[in-house]
């Protein structure tokens, strides 16, 4: 069991924050950064510069010169451009953090996250004279499974619109609406739910592309890298939660105790809803023999989660990794009384039948998670499943 894994019998101890872990944040900090940054061992390496994560290619810009002339250059007329990017975002887009570009790399690999996809609408919309505002969704706390791991993932989207008049005054309030703007989401489900938004700063995307990358390296053991990209955010954006929260994270697995504790407390003064930092800080208290603050802090955090299906996803995905089988067919099926759209708790209970032997409730929960997948990439990994499992019983028939 690793440390990224959500561990032991407790409620969720150990996340990595990736893309937008940042609803509810404060614009201004609570009190000064910790010193935790100061005489570290670690060696720093270069990271991507700002300029290198938004610029596009001579090679981009001049096919976008030659599909919109200087004359056509207005928000209906690149509507077709942006849509044909929300269109591949549908087809291709996975939330692991190990899929963040630049704009560049997204443009030539289309396989990003929304928040690599959406830095490569911004940049377009940009060069084409169009302004774009970034945005937190405030969707549930959603766990996704990467290379074996449970990772906290966030969402954010773009509103695309006509460039601003600069001698208009500041005092006007500009509305999105759908005739003067486009909105620019590539998470079917957000798009069809109507979640809260908030507007966040180039600088605080900036903080996200720098903590997901540093999240990647911290997940394939190159803590250096890791430090130097969540170094990075916290530059980027001081105000930024989640990045305190990893730099946390990789500060405990050096046994920096208290450089970590610093770090998660920053986190959750910045950000009071950050459950992940409130998660792994209980378990600093574990470590550090504090048994009472740390129950006292995830019991309020299993109360508090409850209600949100994927918390009971991930609780079903524990279970299933330590072989508890039958606890994880609760979980799974805790998450489908709160919401039975979900396919992520079908497929749970798939493959947790299959562990069991019941090859026909594998078969019949596999066939839910295909008809509730959004994602083309998800129904093509369900259809396989179905048919590989098709091949195995025919087999055993035949024998």
């Amino acid at each position: 069991m690793t440390i990224l894994t959500r561990l032991c019998k407790l409620a969720v101890i150990v996340l990595l924050s990736s893309v937008s872990a940042c609803t509810n944040v404060s614009n201004q900090p609570v009190l000064p950064p910790p010193p935790v940054t100061e005489k570290q061992s670690f060696t720093l390496y270069p990271v991507e510069s700002s300029e290198q994560i938004f610029t596009l290619s001579d090679a981009i810009t001049q096919q976008l010169d030659a599909a919109f002339p200087s004359n056509k250059r207005n928000l209906n007329n690149t509507r077709k451009l942006l849509n044909f990017l929300l269109k591949n975002g549908d087809a291709s887009l996975s939330y692991q953090a190990g899929a963040t570009l630049t704009a560049n790399q997204a443009y030539s690999d289309l396989n990003a996250n929304c928040l690599s996809l959406s830095i490569l609408a911004y940049s377009m919309a940009e060069y084409l004279g169009l302004y774009g505002q970034f945005q937190t969704v405030h969707i549930p706390e959603y766990w996704a499974i990467s290379n074996g791991y449970n990772l906290l993932t966030g969402h954010i989207n773009l509103v695309v619109t006509q460039q601003r008049n600069s001698s208009t005054s500041n005092s006007v309030t500009y509305l999105y609406n759908t005739e003067n703007s486009l909105v620019i989401d590539f998470d079917p489900n957000s798009r069809g739910e109507r979640f809260k938004t908030t507007p966040i700063s180039k600088q605080r995307i900036t903080a996200m592309f720098y903590n997901n990358k540093g999240a990647t390296a911290m997940l394939n053991g190159q803590h250096d890298l890791a430090y130097s990209y969540f170094l990075a955010a916290t530059k980027a954006d001081e105000n930024y939660s989640a990045a305190w929260g990893n730099l946390a994270v990789l500060l405990r697995l050096h046994s920096q105790y208290a450089n970590a504790e610093l770090a998660y407390n920053y986190a959750i003064a910045l950000n009071p809803d950050n459950n992940t930092a409130l998660g792994n800080l209980a378990l600093l208290y574990q470590l550090t023999e504090r048994t009472e603050l740390a129950n006292e802090i995830l019991t309020k955090l299993d109360l508090k989660r409850q209600s949100n299906p994927y918390y009971h996803v991930a609780l079903g995905n524990d279970a299933y990794l330590i072989k508890n089988y039958q606890d994880a067919i609760k979980h799974f099926n805790k998450a489908k009384l709160i919401d039975k759209h979900i396919h992520d708790s079908y497929f749970g209970l798939a493959r947790t039948y299959y562990q069991l032997g019941d090859f026909k409730q594998a078969y019949r929960q596999l066939r839910l998670a295909d008809k509730h997948a959004d994602f083309d990439h998800d129904k093509q990994r369900y259809k396989n499943k179905l048919q590989a499992l098709n091949d195995m019983t025919a087999r055993v028939i035949n024998d």
